[in-house]
């Protein structure tokens, strides 16, 4: 049996708080408003996972991308998806030198730490599935032979909700291995505004920069410190109780609500929950998960893991009503 982690320290904390405040402070100066944005952002660096943005084009999801990235003072690379993507593009192949008469390995983008993949629904369906050695596994394969990816390794995907034509639908499969999907918003109209007065002066000019103030070993430190956050027995119960209420929502939620859900989450959702609470907790300066930091994040690491029918289509039922429903319907410890 393995040991429990030890109890984290209040000074461990108040050390991650700094580093956590110094990563939001460079993101906010780049970014205008996007709390929620950013808070998932952060969860996901800690939990060690990806992160799927959907929004209209214009909403600064680049930006907030090559912002942490800088800010982290790692490696980032932008992939532009288009249909004649190919595999080969993304995770690298063999070129044939003539001089030498050898074959040389060339690592694609997606060896740096952040991999923005820009608008993934417009890459095929052979192209995306590139990338699911990468993300689960943080390894890629070329030509038999096995490439680690750098630490900490990241991807960070956008599509585009109000397009279909030239787009391809994101397997269930790749869905599943992102930790959350952020819809992103349109901003207030003082943010906008603070666009405009920011725009102006020159801080969001294509002069500008941002400085690096974390290493990835901060980091690193700081998704290690997550793991050891104490989960009480309760709260794992919940979130198992949770998920499994996604599986039979005819049960939980009655007819009116439940029939509009074809298949639940899977065990990847719980883990998803665990994982998300523990970086919340951290991010809150406590060493323990409470029920909040279970329910904080729900719109976003569940809307790509329920499937919903054609039902909820017709009567414009979202993914969100029925989350909501889920989590008045099981009772919280």
């Amino acid at each position: 049996m393995s040991s429990r982690p030890r109890t984290i320290e209040p000074a461990e904390l108040a050390k991650a708080s700094r580093v956590v405040q110094e990563i939001s402070q460079a993101f906010s100066k780049r970014v205008v408003g996007q709390e929620r944005l950013r808070t998932s952002l952060l969860v996901s660096l800690l939990a060690e996972g990806h992160i799927l943005l959907e929004s209209v084009p214009g909403l600064a999801k680049t930006l907030a991308a090559s912002t942490l990235a800088k800010a982290i003072q790692a490696d980032f690379a932008r992939i532009q998806c288009t249909p004649d993507l190919l595999p080969s593009d993304i995770i690298g192949t063999q070129v044939y030198d003539p001089r030498n008469h050898i074959f040389e390995t060339q690592l694609g983008p997606v060896h740096s730490n952040f991999v923005l993949l820009d608008e993934i629904n417009r890459a095929s369906a052979k192209t995306q599935s590139a990338m699911l050695e990468a993300m689960q596994e943080r390894q890629t394969s070329i030509a038999g032979v096995i490439h680690p990816l750098p630490v900490p390794f990241m991807v960070l995907a956008t599509q585009n909700p109000i397009e279909d034509e030239g787009t391809y639908v994101l397997p269930e499969a790749q869905l599943a291995r992102f930790l959350l999907k952020e819809v992103v918003e349109y901003p207030q109209g003082n943010e906008e505004l603070e666009v405009l007065d920011r725009y102006e002066s020159g801080a969001l000019g294509t002069g500008s920069t941002v400085a690096s103030v974390v290493t990835p070993d901060q980091v690193q430190s700081l998704s290690r410190l997550a793991d050891r956050v104490y989960v009480a027995p309760v709260i794992k119960r919940y979130i198992v109780d949770l998920v499994h209420a996604t599986r039979c929502t005819e049960q939980v939620l009655g007819p009116e609500m439940g029939r509009y859900v074809e298949t639940g989450a899977s065990p990847r959702g719980t883990l998803a929950f665990f994982q998300v609470a523990r970086a919340l907790a951290i991010l809150a300066e406590r060493n323990h998960v409470i029920p909040e930091d279970v329910r904080h994040l729900r719109h976003s690491i569940l809307r790509h893991r329920l499937r919903l029918n054609f039902e909820a289509l017709a009567d414009r039922v979202k993914p969100e009503a029925v989350i909501d429903a889920v989590f008045a319907a099981v009772p919280s410890p």
